[in-house]
């Protein structure tokens, strides 16, 4: 458990910000640390771009520099954070380019699992996700209900039944995850995306194809215009 949480204010440099000494269950400080520095990125108290220090950090949360290395080197493998010569480590931001890209990748891998779930692929997991996804939004919470809403677009493209397909979905919802984040704090619209899943879901169970992947491609449509208004201001 985190003591002592201060909010970063839009607009400063976290490592300028005066924060309070922080204490972390030392049971698993560094899976904790980057829990917590997770949880930050994700409630928008530390923004895309913004540096993480090791010094500050390791000051704020009252450990020592090796484990915020550790922390920092978990968060770079999933993509949350960015390490660059000369900018040291911050938290991923994502340019135009990256976003459409990552949109691109994302229709393909998941339009083949929608096509094989309408010819009677196994769409149970589909539906634990979007359960899952549902009881987030139910419960009003951003943070849970991203992580819940990328979880069932991987279980679609988890109906090919291909590892390396799914791995490559991840890293894809890796890469999207704070920009979406974003996203949903803005607009809180959770359940009515669950019940534009829910529609998709039931277009492949129905076996309509055709109907199932032009759902998904209008849904990734509307995705791709609301993350890249998000990240770009515009």
């Amino acid at each position: 458990m985190i003591v002592g949480h201060q909010s970063v204010r839009p607009g400063l440099d976290y490592c300028q910000t005066v924060v309070d000494v922080r204490v972390i269950d030392r049971s698993s400080t560094t899976d904790r640390l980057a829990g917590a520095l997770r949880e930050m990125m994700f409630s928008g108290e530390l923004f895309p771009g913004e540096a993480l220090r090791e010094v500050i950090l390791a000051e704020s949360f009252g450990v020592a520099r090796s484990t915020v290395r550790e922390a920092l080197q978990v968060l770079t493998a999933e993509g949350l954070v960015t390490r660059a010569p000369n900018r040291g480590v911050t938290v991923t931001e994502l340019t135009e380019r990256d976003i459409a890209e990552i949109f691109e990748a994302r229709l393909v891998l998941e339009a083949a699992g929608v096509r094989a779930g309408a010819v009677g692929g196994d769409l149970s997991a589909a539906a634990r996700a979007l359960s899952t996804y549902a009881d987030a939004a139910a419960a009003d919470d951003p943070v849970v209900a991203t992580h819940a809403h990328l979880e069932f677009h991987t279980s679609l493209v988890a109906i090919l039944g291909n590892s390396r397909l799914v791995a490559s979905a991840d890293v894809l919802t890796g890469d999207l995850r704070l920009a979406l984040a974003s996203v949903e704090r803005q607009r809180r619209n959770a359940r009515q995306q669950v019940a534009d899943h829910r529609r998709l879901l039931t277009l492949m169970r129905s076996g309509d194809e055709p109907a199932a992947v032009a759902e998904l491609d209008r849904h990734l449509a509307a995705a791709l215009v609301s993350v890249t208004e998000r990240v770009t201001g515009a």
